[in-house]
Formats: C-alpha cells, sequence, structure tokens
C-alpha cells in the first residue's frame, strides 16, 4: 500500500488538513496505522475527537507506533476510548 485511495473530496478543510497529516507522518509504518484509520473514520468523528486525534501528531513517531502496536502500555492521558479505538483498527484484519 502507498498511501491513500480515499478522496477527501467532501470533508471540510479540517478534516482534509488532517487526513494529509496522518498520511504524511514521517516513518511509513505510522502513515500507514494512522492515515489508513483516517480514511476509515475522519468523515464520522465528532469535534471533540478530530481534536484528540490531532493532538496525535505531536507524538513522536516511535512512542506512537510503540503505543499503537502494544509494546509499551500508552499513559492513561492517551488511553482513551479514542485511542483505543485506533488499536482496535489498527488490530482488524480486514483493513
Amino acid at each position: 500500500m502507498s498511501g491513500t485511495t480515499v478522496s477527501s473530496e467532501g470533508l471540510d478543510p479540517r478534516r482534509r488538513k488532517l487526513k494529509f497529516r496522518l498520511w504524511h507522518r514521517g516513518i511509513r509504518e505510522m502513515d500507514l496505522v494512522l492515515g489508513g484509520f483516517a480514511d476509515a473514520e475522519l468523515s464520522r468523528l465528532a469535534d471533540a475527537n478530530l481534536a484528540e486525534v490531532e493532538g496525535w501528531l505531536d507524538i513522536p513517531d516511535q512512542q506512537m507506533f510503540a503505543w499503537v502496536n502494544g509494546s509499551e502500555v500508552p499513559p492513561p492521558e492517551i488511553d482513551t476510548a479514542m485511542f483505543r479505538k485506533l488499536r482496535s483498527f489498527h488490530k482488524r484484519p480486514d483493513k
């Protein structure tokens, strides 16, 4: 997979920008994890959830990847329902 195959058409500017940034994290693994999640979920997220996802962009790639793949336990302020949704999405065999 080389990137998104889902168009940004129809997304508001905030979601378009966030989708781009989630697909362009830095390390390819995080591009795929967060970008795939963005393709599947971004259009349905409430503003509060968008703010949380935007906050993920400030977390270094290696740290975020360790939390997502379960090799490290995320701190309580990260281990929210939204983050658990990301982890569940990442573990789905059909994504």
